[in-house]
């Protein structure tokens, strides 16, 4: 029987803050070590990584939510400095020093490395049809050290989840930049006050809120309109429902134990940050 929806989303809420420690101070700081002009050089190098001298064109459509030109400022610079080898392996490295630095002794607890071998089979077994990021993640080995594989296992599992939820973005004809443009209003904040979409010029971001008021997504104050409430609920559920098949290879009982073991690992994490 497949598993409740609910415990599904469960997983994507224990596994982000782990996953996300990529994108934090340690790794950013390695990169900017291999020649990297800023944190984005760095985010697109790591990310993007597992699919090899990709185009930016290619990454600016996997990567789906960035707007245009955005990807071009760093995807092929970051290539003449590094490789997509090395930028794999500073990446790995660097996100588990940061996360071995947030759960403190957790990391070399008995139960850390059970939690990590459950996570690494769920992350391992779900088709890679039409998953293009998380493809490239499962060509990579995985780590032997305990805090370093539930990193990369986290990691498999929140990209294979985001490539579910660009499909049903794109089932809906939601646009990346649309996405962010829901995502706050979702948050109760007005479009222009979302840290992703912020910094575009304002005439381009007008334009993006225009074409959802268009749709009747988006009312004519600039909030959410019904319908665009209901869409958003709708692809929400859909990402959840399109994330589901790595846990089928785990018993009811060994999803309730990734569970709960991932629990005191996502709260520390979340504590050190805050």
């Amino acid at each position: 029987m497949p598993h409740p929806i609910a415990k599904i989303h469960r997983m994507f809420e224990l596994v982000e803050p782990i996953a996300t420690v990529t994108f934090s101070d340690v790794p950013t700081k390695a990169f900017l070590a291999l020649g990297m002009r800023n944190y984005w050089d760095g985010y697109f190098a790591g990310r993007a990584a597992p699919l090899g001298l990709a185009s930016a064109e290619v990454v600016h459509a996997v990567f789906y939510n960035f707007a245009d030109g955005e990807v071009a400022r760093h995807i092929p610079w970051v290539w003449a400095k590094t490789t997509p080898q090395e930028a794999i392996a500073v990446r790995e490295r660097g996100s588990a020093t940061a996360l071995r630095q947030r759960i403190g002794e957790l990391a070399d607890s008995p139960a850390l490395a059970r939690v990590a071998g459950l996570a690494t089979r769920a992350a391992l077994s779900a088709p890679t049809e039409g998953r293009v990021l998380y493809a490239g993640l499962r060509a990579l080995d995985v780590p032997e050290e305990p805090v370093a594989r539930l990193w990369h296992a986290a990691t498999l599992l929140r990209e294979h989840r985001g490539d579910g939820h660009n499909a049903a973005l794109v089932a809906h004809g939601i646009g990346g930049t649309e996405a962010h443009v829901l995502m706050a209003l979702s948050l109760g904040m007005r479009a222009e006050e979302f840290d992703r979409i912020h910094h575009l010029p304002k005439a381009q971001l007008a334009a993006v809120v225009d074409g959802l008021r268009g749709r009747g997504l988006v009312d004519a104050a600039g909030g959410f309109a019904d319908a665009g409430r209901a869409t958003r609920q709708r692809i929400d559920a859909l990402t959840d429902e399109l994330a589901a098949p790595p846990y089928d290879v785990l018993s009811a009982d060994e999803l309730d134990e990734l569970i709960a073991g991932l629990e005191p690992i996502a709260a520390a994490v979340h504590a050190a940050d805050d």
